[in-house]
């Protein structure tokens, strides 16, 4: 409970710069990961891939980092748990190999769609008692 009380809690804290820092690192995020995709799509050898993967990996856990140090309730928001939800698809590729084109699909149609849905659902907290993010706009 005294997870969810801080969640309650919980206000944005200000990052200089937020907006340019955030469209950075999703621009990387994006490259990387298309490289990634094309790469499994076009079945280039998993061992080219590597460099793609981690730049995937980096950037998408610095986002991650970014968000939750700046406001811990985006953990229980539908954003984070999207992000959860693709973190389990990848982890799921090297287990379901033959299905990695299937999963990484799911897990670019889970970024797209989060990414442009309305606020008041991306922002709403998955949580009772959590109030959504500062920048929830309706």
């Amino acid at each position: 409970m005294a997870l969810l009380d801080e969640l309650r809690r919980s206000r944005a804290k200000p990052v200089p710069h937020l907006r340019v820092l955030r469209t950075t690192l999703r621009t990387l995020h994006l490259l990387a990961a298309a490289a990634l995709y094309g790469g499994h799509v076009y079945g280039v050898e998993a061992a080219r891939l590597l460099p793609a993967l981690g730049a995937t990996l980096l950037t998408g856990g610095a986002f991650l980092a970014l968000e939750v140090w700046r406001f811990p309730p985006w953990l229980v928001q539908l954003r984070g748990a999207a992000t959860f939800a693709k973190l389990a698809l990848l982890a799921s590729v090297p287990l379901l190999w033959e299905w990695r084109v299937v999963l990484l699909t799911a897990v670019l149609a889970i970024g797209v769609v989060t990414a442009h849905m309305p606020g008041r659902y991306r922002y709403r907290s998955l949580l009772a008692g959590v109030p959504p993010g500062p920048e929830d706009k309706g």
